[in-house]
């Protein structure tokens, strides 16, 4: 492995995947394990060496040093990587408002699908694990609408004229259940960032291999 690359745990399509993808534009060297924590114990397990809590992402730096939570990570590569233009600097006036909402999508939304992906977890029955389905994608696809109400318009990307991780972040997590057709319909200022990244040439090599767009990937209609 080469010394100066980043290793990084997490299926294609899981929340590892904002983090790959910045490091796609970053253009830094990534060893990528692929390891689905959602498909039963085994998988689970075999990130006990590197996080206690079985999750991913887990992104391992070429110091060796363990991060783990998906929007730790992704701050901490735009700070690492200036150069990149992925996140506003510290002194920008940007940076309250890309702190806020960086915390916010794991904090609102991607918390919702540790209860969606195994309902069991907290259901006495099916008809339980119904209503938690139910329920929870109603309340991402609220949180969507109140961060796309407050969210500057006039722009090609969510804080200015360059995508950043922001965008990053919103894109993957938008195509997670209930999928990209809600999501349109409840964010439409999102959702025409969401398609800009999508069509970005830097990271369509990268779609494909790790987040492919194949048939009825946006989902059911609302």
């Amino acid at each position: 492995m080469n010394a100066d690359a980043y290793r990084l745990y997490g299926a294609p399509g899981s929340g590892a995947t904002p983090v790959h993808a910045a490091l796609t534009l970053i253009g830094a060297p990534v060893e990528v394990i692929d390891v689905a924590p959602w498909e039963g114990e085994a998988e689970r397990n075999k990130l006990l060496p590197v996080n206690a809590m079985r999750q991913v992402p887990v992104l391992v730096l070429p110091s060796g040093e363990v991060m783990t939570e998906s929007a730790a990570i992704l701050i901490w590569l735009g700070d690492r990587h200036p150069e990149s233009g992925l996140a506003p600097p510290v002194d920008d006036p940007r940076r309250a408002q890309y702190l806020r909402w960086m915390s916010f999508i794991p904090a609102a939304i991607y918390s919702m699908f540790w209860v969606r992906d195994e309902p069991s977890r907290l259901a006495a029955d099916a008809q339980a694990e119904a209503v938690i389905k139910a329920r929870t994608a109603a309340r991402i696809t609220q949180c969507w609408q109140i961060m796309d109400a407050q969210m500057p318009r006039g722009t090609p990307y969510l804080l200015g004229e360059q995508i950043g991780m922001l965008d990053l972040y919103v894109t993957v997590a938008s195509r997670w259940t209930p999928q990209r057709k809600r999501f349109y319909g409840a964010a439409p200022r999102l959702a025409e960032v969401v398609r800009r990244v999508d069509a970005e040439p830097r990271l369509a090599a990268f779609w494909a291999a790790r987040f492919p767009f194949e048939e009825g990937w946006e989902g059911p209609a609302p």
